[in-house]
């Protein structure tokens, strides 16, 4: 039987995946898919802790999450296109050059 202990874990495990992944990578792409695993380990625990009590708030929560992460992705994307074109790499340490 799958408990709510299981999603926690389940959970905090995806969760330290995306935070790792989130303070060591330097290619752009790899840091926006950190930040959704981020994103969706916090929905899962919404949703497991909304079940398990009967209440239909973090569902809503994961809901405007899915949302939050959706508009992310797309501005994301569309810098990450722009940045490729005028540099021709996505590694953040390219970004250095930036500054002004």
């Amino acid at each position: 039987m799958i408990t709510l202990t299981h999603y926690l874990v389940v959970s905090s495990i995806l969760f330290v995946i995306g935070l790792v992944g989130v303070i060591r990578r330097k290619n752009l792409l790899l840091l926006f898919f950190s930040t959704e695993i981020l994103l969706n380990s916090v929905n899962i625990g919404f949703v497991a802790v909304a079940k398990f009590y009967g209440d239909l708030t973090g569902q809503m929560f994961a809901f405007f999450i899915i949302a939050v992460a959706a508009s992310e992705v797309a501005v994301g994307l569309g810098l990450l296109i722009l940045w490729y074109k005028r540099t021709g790499t996505i590694d953040l340490d390219s970004m250095q050059l930036m500054k002004g």
